[in-house]
């Protein structure tokens, strides 16, 4: 089944099992809880989800790719995770078949793997489980593409081997009746490198939880993500590193845009680096812009250094509202104030967009972003 239950992590994650009844019921009063809207969850956090509920997971894979649906005694699932709270335990216990996706050791994808999964029922539960094993040496891009409508948890394994390479763009466009709450980890071997796109438009309720761990020095992650909050939404993004082995690097870079009443933008981003983790390079950055009245955002960047031996170690954390001289110099150059608007969003969020190395996922969110836009500063928004 893989790694022990019960093995601490740190003081900022203490806790790791299978079981659901390892972990105590949240109440909201927990730190990793306490942003939360728990009432929003629909029973996910307590186990009183009603059942019935269906998401369908369908793969258009990479010529050198291979894809399984298997079952939950598969050898291949949890090897790289062990759940960390009581949803993401609730999910590992629950699903019925997981995907395995597999990156034959050198081979290098011709195309990206993508992974379509499509909720067609937010009145109950559903549960899923999907594994990715990128073998010494390989080279591959994954798309997850979450739409439809859905009350959904699941965790998501990548297992990348020595001196591969795995780029994930996670995309969450859900209608707004979904709640959704992800465990996304990677596991990185010796001079592995992962990059991790985080893109989060749509839905209620989305929790997403990327983590990274290292197994051999000289591994690589770089972590961005992309979030635009409306009126009533939660969008939720809580990332760990654990550095683990000696020389490791990794970049986390978030920004998300809010709007409308009751907008709610919460990033955690813990970052650890234990005593063994000598020559630790880390930095992470969160950023968010106010662009209306009556947002809320919570952002708090967390750094464990248990050895004074690392090569940097940082973190920012910004939220405010758009800069008055940013738009007085694009107005003084004869161009509207909407549009103005305008460029200075497309300008912070497409920094992180134009990164996203499949053109048509890019493409995709650029034209989410202007349709975001059109819900509120074409309407006179923050004026």
């Amino acid at each position: 089944m893989g790694l022990e239950s019960g093995t601490p992590v740190s003081t900022l994650h203490e806790r790791e099992s299978y079981k659901v009844g390892d972990f105590e019921v949240p109440t909201g009063r927990e730190e990793e809880w306490r942003f939360t809207p728990l009432r929003r969850l629909r029973g996910l956090h307590n186990g009183t989800a009603a059942e019935g509920g269906k998401v369908v997971v369908d793969v258009e894979a990479a010529p050198e790719v291979t894809v399984e649906t298997v079952g939950r005694d598969d050898e291949r699932l949890g090897r790289a995770y062990v759940p960390a709270d009581r949803v993401s335990a609730q999910a590992w216990e629950s699903f019925d078949t997981a995907t395995v996706i597999t990156v034959p050791k050198e081979a290098v994808a011709s195309a990206p793997t993508v992974v379509r999964l499509r909720g067609e029922d937010a009145s109950g539960a559903a549960y899923g489980h999907t594994t990715v094993v990128v073998e010494p040496f390989a080279v591959a891009t994954v798309v997850l593409s979450h739409r439809g409508s859905a009350t959904y948890a699941d965790n998501v394994e990548f297992v990348v081997g020595d001196g591969a390479s795995l780029s994930v763009i996670s995309l969450q466009d859900w209608e707004d009746d979904t709640v959704h709450v992800s465990h996304q980890h990677a596991r990185l071997g010796r001079d592995a490198r992962f990059t991790g796109h985080n893109v989060s438009l749509g839905g209620d309720l989305v929790r997403i939880s990327p983590s990274v761990a290292y197994t051999g020095p000289g591994g690589d992650a770089e972590l961005y993500g992309v979030y635009f909050v409306d009126g009533g939404q939660h969008l939720e993004h809580r990332l760990l590193v654990d550095h683990a082995v000696p020389h490791c690097r990794s970049r986390v870079d978030y920004r998300g845009a809010l709007q409308d009443q009751d907008a709610h933008a919460v990033w955690i981003g813990d970052v650890i680096i234990r005593a063994e983790a000598e020559g630790t390079d880390t930095y992470e950055l969160n950023r968010n812009l106010v662009l209306t009245d009556g947002t809320r955002v919570d952002s708090v960047p967390n750094l464990e250094i248990l050895t004074g031996e690392v090569v940097g170690a940082g973190h920012a954390s910004a939220s405010g509202r758009m800069d008055d001289e940013h738009l007085f110099y694009l107005q003084a150059r004869g161009i509207p104030r909407d549009e103005a608007r305008r460029m200075v969003v497309r300008g912070y969020l497409g920094q992180l967009i134009d990164k996203i190395e499949v053109a048509e996922v890019r493409e995709k969110v650029a034209e989410a972003i202007e349709e975001e836009l059109d819900k509120g500063l074409d309407q006179g928004a923050g004026e």
